[in-house]
């Protein structure tokens, strides 16, 4: 049982930024700063939140929450509503990368907390992965 009422957790959820999130904003500078020419939330499968479409290199900048990082492990502690939602976006993201590599696309994940605890690391899987499909 939720302890909000309908419309209160409409409310708190339409308050949840899926775009340009705090961690998304982080990235887009650091990479600008190394002169990167991207496009964020680029219209292919999944939105990427950043994309080299030349290179075919997606970077989703993840939740751990919402797309279920430790679901297996925590997912008895969660309400059925939270079961199913996150399910679904696990189910949903794995679809979206098939397709992605299905088409050539290399595809990078990059854990919100990963990012605060070692933003340097992260930024290096891009930087690596665009040198690697850079055409000499």
């Amino acid at each position: 049982m939720d302890k909000h009422s309908a419309e209160q957790r409409s409310y708190n959820m339409s308050k949840i930024k899926s775009k340009n999130t705090k961690p998304e904003l982080f990235v887009f500078e650091a990479l600008k700063k190394y002169k990167l020419k991207f496009k964020n939330h680029y219209s292919v499968y999944g939105k990427p939140d950043i994309a080299f479409p030349k290179l075919k290199v997606a970077v989703f900048i993840d939740g751990e929450f919402w797309h279920g990082r430790r679901f297996k492990k925590e997912r008895d502690s969660y309400k059925q509503f939270w079961i199913k939602k996150i399910a679904g976006n696990i189910k949903r993201d794995r679809k979206n990368r098939a397709l992605l590599k299905k088409e050539g696309w290399k595809v990078i994940r990059i854990w919100d907390k990963d990012l605060k605890k070692n933003p340097e690391k992260e930024i290096a899987k891009i930087i690596s992965t665009i040198s690697e499909v850079t055409p000499d």
